[in-house]
């Protein structure tokens, strides 16, 4: 697929085939997202692929914890967010929703599906060791990008994780991940289900009027 056409075309899947990925796809996806650039050429990023048995049994544990404790997936603002910022997460919302089953609450259905990878076959789990700072934090990112990109054009659907950030240690303790590693982010990789009304809702980008300053 032609690079800028996956870059406008790639959007968040929801819903997945119930299909295992085979692991030459995998591999041949983790090679491609690998070259992606980093800081002094440091590839700070370290993945952990979760499937089958194991993929189930870590959802379950995190739809667990996920409502004994009473965790959301939120914005995670350190003060009140500006209008603007809330009008985007509101046009997500109403683009969604329309297309969840009749009486499933938008907020549950982010929370648990988010627990459960939306039923992808496959999670990546991205990690990066300790002794990084936070800013390599963006090589992480860097290399979800790339990931992304070439999933879809690999005819496969994805859909970046955060809350599991807020489980760290027991992912960690779980799938005996050294504690001299910290849980980042992970992505839901897999099918896209075609008949899936969900993977229907596509979020908008707002102009480059609104968030583009120039200086000549």
């Amino acid at each position: 697929m032609e690079l800028f056409k996956a870059i406008e075309e790639r959007k968040s899947t929801r819903g997945f085939l119930d299909k295992p990925l085979e692991k030459d796809v995998l591999e041949r996806l983790l090679h491609l997202a690998t070259r992606a650039p980093s800081a002094i050429n440091l590839q700070p990023w370290e993945f952990v692929v979760v499937s089958g048995e194991e993929k189930k049994r870590l959802s379950r544990m995190l739809i667990k914890l996920l409502r004994e404790r009473k965790t959301t997936c939120g914005p995670d603002t350190r003060e009140p967010l500006p209008l603007y910022f809330k009008r985007r997460q509101k046009d997500l919302l109403d683009r969604i929703t329309p297309c969840l089953p009749e009486g499933t609450i938008f907020q549950e259905f982010i929370n648990e599906g988010s627990c459960n990878f939306y039923g992808a076959p496959t999670s990546v789990i991205l990690t990066i060791d300790r002794a990084f700072s936070s800013l390599h934090f963006t090589d992480i990112g860097i290399t979800m990008g790339w990931f992304l990109l070439a999933a879809h054009g690999m005819g496969l659907g994805t859909c970046p994780i955060g809350i599991i950030s807020s489980f760290g240690d027991e992912i960690k303790e779980s799938l005996n991940i050294p504690d001299t590693k910290e849980i980042v982010i992970s992505i839901a990789v897999g099918y896209p289900d075609p008949e899936a009304k969900i993977n229907q809702a596509i979020s908008d980008r707002i102009p480059l009027v609104d968030i583009v300053k120039w200086r000549d």
